[in-house]
C-alpha cells in the first residue's frame, strides 16, 4: 500500500504539476481582480477534478468497450508518461502537461479561462488522465487501494487550488530556478515509474510467456 501511495503521489504531482501551474496561472490572469481570479481558480479545479474522477470510474470500462487490453494501455500509458518525464527533466514544454504556445495565446483573449486552458489541459491533461486510469488499474479492484488513489488525487487537487489562490506568492518564493529544480527531481522519479508501467504491461500482455513457450 505504501508503494502505491508513493507512486500515486509522484504521478499526480508531476502530471498535474501544481507548482508549475502557479506562474502560468498568474500570467494568464494578469490584470484580473482578486475576486474573479479566485472564482476562476475554484471553477477550473472543480471541472478538472470532475474529469479526473470520471476517468477513474469509467476509464477501464471505456477501454474494455474499445477492445483495448489493460496490458496494452499500461505500455502506451507508460510511454506517454515517460515523454512527460523527459520534458520535465529538460525543462521544456510539449503540450502533454502544459498548454501549447498557441493555446496560451488563445487563452489570453478569452474572458473565462477556467475551462480552457485551466481545467483542460493544464489540470486534467493527457498525462493526468492516463495516470488516473493506470493507477486505478494498479489497485486491481481492491476498494481500499482504490480509495487511497482517489484520496491522493483529491489531496493533490486541493494543493493545486491553494497554489492557484496564492499563485503570485508561490512564483516569487520559488522563482523559475526553484520550480525547474523541483520539476527535474520529480521528472526523474516519474521516468522510473513510467518504465515500471511498461514492464508491467509487457508482463500482463503475456508476450514474454509466449516467447518462452515458443522456445
Amino acid at each position: 500500500m505504501t508503494d502505491l501511495l508513493l507512486s500515486t503521489l509522484i504521478a499526480f504531482l508531476v502530471t498535474i504539476d501544481p507548482i508549475g501551474l502557479g506562474p502560468m496561472f498568474a500570467g494568464l490572469t494578469a490584470g484580473m481582480d482578486a475576486r474573479y481570479r479566485r472564482r476562476t481558480a475554484v471553477k477550473g479545479v472543480l471541472i478538472g477534478a470532475g474529469l479526473l474522477f470520471g476517468f477513474a470510474f469509467v476509464g477501464e470500462l471505456l477501454l474494455n468497450s474499445l477492445g483495448i487490453g489493460t496490458g496494452a494501455f499500461r505500455i502506451a500509458g507508460g510511454i506517454l508518461l515517460l515523454m512527460v518525464a523527459i520534458d520535465m527533466v529538460f525543462a521544456r514544454e510539449s503540450g502533454l502537461r502544459t498548454a501549447t504556445p498557441d493555446e496560451k495565446e488563445e487563452a489570453l483573449h478569452k474572458a473565462d479561462i477556467s475551462v480552457f486552458p485551466l481545467a483542460i489541459p493544464l489540470i486534467a491533461g493527457p498525462g493526468a488522465m492516463t495516470s488516473t486510469v493506470l493507477l486505478m488499474g494498479r489497485a486491481d479492484g481492491d476498494p481500499l487501494a482504490q480509495a487511497a488513489v482517489l484520496g491522493v488525487l483529491a489531496a493533490v487537487l486541493a494543493g493545486t487550488l491553494l497554489v492557484l489562490l496564492f499563485a503570485g506568492e508561490v512564483s516569487r518564493l520559488l522563482g523559475v530556478t526553484g520550480i525547474n529544480v523541483i520539476n527535474r527531481v520529480l521528472g526523474i522519479l516519474l521516468a522510473a515509474l513510467a518504465c515500471q508501467f511498461v514492464i508491467d504491461g509487457i508482463i500482463e500482455s503475456g508476450v514474454l510467456a509466449q516467447r518462452a513457450g515458443g522456445s
